[in-house]
Formats: structure tokens, C-alpha cells, sequence
């Protein structure tokens, strides 16, 4: 009896020691493997921020084995990534009030689904699911659009977001062999 007391006694000791120093030191970690990014655009009144972590390709196909399709992914890795708008605006002529949102995605082989969430959890995925489950909460969806996904030649080796400005506004969302446009505008 006493070694049970003995065993189960450690057992929360570990626990305890990985959720006060073990978890901010796996989360450094994974930071170097996939370096938080942020990309902004000011323009007039528009002021835009996305913040992410930046995987790499690493030789592997990215959409339909590493992402798989028709699945939410947390468009990123480690913490979700985040949107924030500081005024309203429409994206793909769909209001978004001013904010900030996680921004999760289900890729598909020609469309995706880009859906902007009011809750931002602590962590994209659910450690008990290996990385498999993400932790978006589907009823604090605020707005969910489905737009084309292209093709392009050249492999972006880096998880790549960034604003593009042409006449008309874009976010991107590129990497392998995919970009995806979502426009956005005042």
C-alpha cells in the first residue's frame, strides 16, 4: 500500500512539473521548428495585423497528407493564428466587425472553407488527439466563406501569409504549391 501511495504521489509531482515548466518548454521548442510570423497592412482606415507560426514543407506534400482535406485545420501551427481588424470590414463582401479572431481553415483539393472564430484558444490542437483535433469551438464561428484554391509552379517551402494590394486588397494564405485570395475591403 505504501508504494502505491509512494507511485501515485510521484505521478502528480511529474504532472505538476510539466504543466508549470514542461509545457512553456515544449512550446519553445516547437517554436523553432515553426517561427511565429506576423504580417500587417495599413492603409487609410484599414489596419490589419495576422499573426501565425510558419511550418516548413521539409520534402513532404503539405494538402491531403500532412493537412489533410475536408478537416479544420488550425492554418498554422502551435497557437491558432489570429486575424485582428481594427475597423469593420467586409471580407469576400461579408461583414466583419473590428477585432480580433482565430482563423482556422478546412483546405480542399479546389476550395476552402476560411473561418474567422471570436474564441482564441491557448493551444490549436488537443495533445490527448496527437495533433489531430483542433480545439476551435464551431458555435463562436463569426463568419465562414469558401473561396478557389490555386495552383502555383513554384513550392513555397515556408507557411507564408501576407496582405497584397493591387487595386484590390487580398490576404493570402500560400505554401507548397497552394494560394489561397481571400479579398478584403472597406
Amino acid at each position: 500500500m505504501k508504494i502505491l501511495k509512494w507511485i501515485i504521489g510521484l505521478l502528480v509531482i511529474l504532472l505538476l512539473a510539466f504543466f508549470m515548466g514542461g509545457k512553456s518548454f515544449l512550446k519553445k521548442q516547437t517554436k523553432k521548428n515553426s517561427p511565429e510570423q506576423t504580417s500587417t497592412y495599413t492603409h487609410g482606415e484599414l489596419d490589419l495585423k495576422v499573426h501565425y507560426s510558419s511550418p516548413s514543407k521539409k520534402g513532404r506534400v503539405i494538402f491531403g497528407e500532412l493537412v489533410p482535406y475536408d478537416m479544420v485545420w488550425r492554418t498554422g501551427a502551435n497557437e491558432p493564428t489570429t486575424f485582428t481588424t481594427a475597423t469593420d470590414i467586409k471580407v469576400h463582401g461579408k461583414d466583419l466587425a473590428a477585432g480580433t479572431y482565430s482563423l482556422w481553415t478546412i483546405p480542399g483539393k479546389n476550395n476552402w472553407k476560411i473561418l474567422f472564430n471570436s474564441e482564441i484558444p491557448d493551444w490549436g490542437v488537443t495533445i490527448l488527439s496527437g495533433g489531430k483535433k483542433t480545439t476551435r469551438n464551431p458555435a463562436t464561428d463569426v463568419l465562414k466563406l469558401t473561396l478557389s484554391a490555386e495552383t502555383i509552379s513554384e513550392p513555397v517551402e515556408n507557411l507564408s501569409m501576407d496582405f497584397e494590394d493591387n487595386g484590390t486588397l487580398y490576404f493570402n494564405i500560400i505554401w507548397d504549391q497552394t494560394k489561397v485570395s481571400v479579398p478584403i475591403n472597406k
